[in-house]
């Protein structure tokens, strides 16, 4: 007989009401849906199909005394939530509209489902091609993840330049080039109109986003600014978790410390990392969360440094204060400055240019740390490539004069993963230098 260590329920975000109000608040959401559902699984006979047909319409509309607008968007949303059945020509009530006024997680699911349909609650504008639309849902997700992890009000320009950060890693991802109609302007000259247009267009596909979400009760819009509702926001948090539940380890990464989690993801590629770090980051508090990682960046080991600032990465806006502040840190200021450019939108191979060359150095000695304690041998002798001196004896001097302090057990370790004599005699001899204090 074994025993199994089973996983905790997981807590949702603190401030997150308790069950029966957000199944309050999906009643509310849904009310006229439920009122259509029961009218519909009260009237036998053909013509309560989707979509309604006229004479079912305006019955409808008179027996509720509700506006045929009012009734069709009603009916849809009673589908979608789950509320009536199509069987054929009919309509038959679905259990979640049986168990409606008792069940609070019917409720619950049957919003989660309507919310998951929000595109299909709120036409896309009109003249836009599918494929387009495609890509702004796809992107949607990220959006609801600003919105939830900054648990308050998010600007619509931040939106939107997380929207459009998304899509085009969605391009870059299909190896896409974005082009315009004719296909034949040169890049140069054409670069800035498909740029303003793409700029229109994702502006477009946020507004409709937004207005769609709001439409199913997933959040609020205000005056250039956009705030999950409560429901919303749960709903949100849910998403993360099941994301957590099918790609956590087997040990639970979800329920780790930060730096537990970290060494977790080491070797997971980079998306599904993101993931990870996501459904941990749904567990916490954004600032207890962002403590914690910065506090393991801090720590002796150079790897949870680096996968700390992945993790920041993440989080995105909110992280923002908390990192800016360790520009004064020596340990972390390479970091920070990195992910602070990215950040503010430059290409992150071109981020390497707001490090000094000290800075760029020092950054050279820890990630090469990180790669001697848990890399193989050969990468570290590939990293000699990645410094920005150009020239073995150049680093060395840069190197020694840098500070780090773990210079000399990267040195001790290139020396004898190096498979060139006289290159391993001149680090070893460098690294006999730092350790004595020559020059």
């Amino acid at each position: 007989m074994t025993t199994r260590r089973t996983r905790p329920a997981p807590r949702p975000p603190e401030g997150t009401p308790p069950r029966a109000e957000l199944a309050r608040q999906a009643r509310a959401v849904l009310a006229d849906a439920v009122r259509i559902a029961h009218w519909a699984a009260g009237t036998p006979g053909p013509g309560t199909a989707a979509p309604l047909a006229a004479h079912a319409l305006e019955r409808a509309a008179t027996a509720l005394e509700l506006s045929p607008a009012q009734v069709r968007a009603g009916w849809d949303r009673a589908r979608l939530a789950g509320l009536v059945e199509l069987h054929g020509d009919t309509a038959r009530p679905g259990w979640r509209l049986r168990a409606w006024d008792r069940d609070d997680s019917a409720v619950l699911r049957g919003w989660v489902a309507l919310f998951d349909a929000w595109s299909l609650v709120h036409a896309a504008p009109e003249g836009i091609e599918a494929g387009a639309v495609a890509e702004a849902v796809e992107a949607v997700p990220q959006v609801l993840s600003l919105l939830q992890l900054s648990a308050g009000p998010v600007t619509v320009p931040a939106l939107l330049d997380l929207l459009g950060q998304r899509v085009a890693e969605l391009h870059e991802e299909r190896c896409e080039v974005p082009l315009g109609p004719g296909r034949t302007v040169p890049a140069a000259s054409a670069a800035p109109a498909a740029t303003a247009r793409s700029a229109d267009l994702n502006a477009l596909l946020l507004d409709w986003a937004l207005e769609g979400l709001a439409a199913v009760g997933a959040l609020t819009l205000g005056k250039g600014h956009a705030t999950l509702t409560p429901l919303g926001n749960w709903a949100v948090w849910v998403k993360l978790e099941q994301i957590c539940v099918a790609a956590q380890s087997p040990a639970g990464n979800i329920e780790q410390s930060a730096a537990d989690m970290l060494l977790g993801c080491a070797r997971l590629t980079p998306g599904p990392a993101r993931d990870e770090y996501r459904a941990w980051l749904a567990a916490r508090t954004v600032g207890s969360a962002v403590a914690e990682l910065l506090a393991v960046a801090r720590g002796e080991d150079a790897l949870l440094r680096g996968l700390a600032f992945e993790a920041l990465r993440v989080v995105g806006a909110p992280a923002e204060p908390e990192v800016r502040a360790v520009l004064a840190e020596p340990s972390l200021r390479p970091y920070a400055l990195l992910w602070l450019a990215e950040y503010e939108g430059n290409d992150p191979d071109d981020a390497q240019d707001v490090l000094s060359r000290e800075e760029a150095t020092w950054l050279w000695v820890d990630t090469a740390a990180a790669v001697a304690d848990h890399g193989e041998t050969g990468l570290l002798v590939r990293h000699l490539d990645s410094a920005v001196q150009g020239t073995v004896p150049a680093l060395l001097d840069e190197v020694r004069a840098v500070g780090h302090p773990r210079t000399v057990q990267v040195l001790v370790a290139l020396a004898a993963a190096h498979p060139d004599p006289a290159l391993a005699k001149a680090v070893r001899r460098a690294a006999f230098q730092v350790h004595t204090g020559g020059a």
